[in-house]
């Protein structure tokens, strides 16, 4: 589950009272022993128990979320998404043959259906996403009263494809009234009980926001763009190559002849390390601006959500996990070291032998896996949590009593959405 959608899911609870009081009471070590515990889980099973380690981890950050001395309550079960990914998986494997089918028997055409296989499992994931985001509602549960979810996947995964075509088409900067649009589509069609939520976040104001960072990242690699198609005679340039009997002499007019390339060619590794240097350095800044953005536009018939968070936590929770990763990181590489040893030792005094060969290469798999899994642990024992605690614990609300009055309403939805989820790895906690 992402953590807007969450801390969708804590919005209403949160207002039962005129001033609500929303805390996070788990502790950071139980949290941590039930996900070392999973991840060792997951490597003996090789991946199996991941349904079990996200209903433990569903029900942990659920069950000790505490609104106003009340806590929310997650009711899905493991076996549910373990039905559900099988299904999933029936489902898309006659799609996934016919893909490969269809390639095959175009021949040469058939690069024109690996073309066309990505939008269509794009807009399947924006599907299973819609469905997935229906199936966690309906499992969670505040003072006996069930959220839900209305509205057509179908429906909502043609916009999404519709608002990131535009969000690649712009650079990016359709990003925020996508976002707006989409939110808008979900929240009208949540409910907590029989409350209709709603969205008011406006796309302006987060372009407005985010418009800086934008220019800051973007604009060094536009600038390099524009100074090597300006500076640059590529159509010389493209005549020198055609005549050039050698690569030795293709340079050497470069050298003599197009002195500016080698500047555009400069401006442009100095721009996209730039970007990237920036992109990830205000990257917690956006998303403490979006998370703040969300909350504070989410409604629920006359209650209303703010958000006071700020990017100084988020950025703490990154610091925190670099720290953890370079701390495992030195660890893993010296018992990766010790492996290696090892492994040389043994095979410079029993010799090279077929069961040698797959011992190395089983234990380069099982390192490999463990790694993974390590550096999945730390992400979410450190910044995945701090989201949902810094999430939850920044909202404020006002006109509680809208909630007096609520009914039970809805109807468990199906677990088939988030199998799905799961099965095309766009899938959440």
């Amino acid at each position: 589950m992402t953590v807007p959608d969450a801390t969708a899911l804590a919005a209403p609870g949160n207002a039962v009272s005129a001033a609500p009081a929303v805390r996070f009471i788990g502790e950071r070590s139980a949290y941590w022993r039930l996900l070392i515990r999973g991840a060792v889980l997951l490597a003996f099973t090789l991946g199996i128990y991941r349904f079990w380690f996200a209903t433990d981890v569903r029900r942990y950050l659920w069950s000790n979320t505490d609104v106003s001395g009340d806590t929310l309550e997650y009711s899905g079960t493991a076996f549910e998404l373990l039905m559900g990914f099988l299904i999933a998986i029936a489902l898309l494997i006659p799609l996934y043959v016919g893909l490969f089918l269809a390639a095959l028997s175009l021949g040469e055409g058939g690069e024109l259906i690996s073309v066309l296989a990505f939008p269509l499992l794009f807009f399947l994931g924006q599907f299973a996403i819609y469905r997935a985001r229906r199936y966690r509602l309906t499992r969670t549960v505040f003072r006996g009263i069930r959220c839900h979810q209305t509205g057509s996947a179908l429906r909502y995964a043609v916009c999404a494809m519709f608002w990131w075509v535009m969000i690649v088409l712009t650079l990016g900067l359709a990003y925020p009234f996508a976002q707006s649009r989409l939110e808008r589509s979900k929240m009208r069609h949540t409910y907590y009980g029989n409350l209709q939520g709603r969205f008011e976040g406006s796309g302006f104001s987060l372009f407005l926001r985010g418009f800086p960072m934008w220019l800051l990242v973007i604009g060094p690699l536009v600038f390099a763009i524009a100074y090597s198609v300006t500076s640059v005679d590529w159509n010389a340039v493209a005549s020198a190559a055609s005549g050039a009997t050698s690569v030795e002499g293709f340079i050497g007019q470069l050298e003599s002849k197009f002195p500016s390339i080698y500047v555009a060619a400069v401006l442009s590794i100095g721009a996209v390390a730039a970007s990237i240097i920036l992109a990830v350095t205000l990257f917690p800044v956006f998303q403490a601006m979006t998370l703040r953005w969300w909350l504070s536009g989410l409604r629920f018939g006359g209650l209303t959500v703010r958000s006071r968070l700020r990017a100084s936590q988020i950025y703490g929770a990154y610091l925190r996990f670099l720290w953890y990763g370079l701390l495992f990181t030195f660890a893993a590489g010296l018992i990766g070291s010790i492996g290696f040893v090892a492994y040389g030792f043994a095979l410079s005094h029993l010799g090279k032998t077929p069961g040698s060969e797959i011992a190395g290469a089983a234990g380069a798999v099982v390192f490999y896996v463990a790694v993974m899994l390590g550096f999945s642990t730390i992400y979410q024992g450190t910044v995945k949590l701090a989201l949902w605690r810094c999430g939850a614990e920044s909202a404020e609300f006002d006109g509680a009593g809208a909630l007096d009055r609520v009914r039970a309403q809805g109807a468990p939805g199906s677990p088939v959405g988030e199998g799905l989820a799961d099965a095309l790895n766009v899938g959440s906690i």
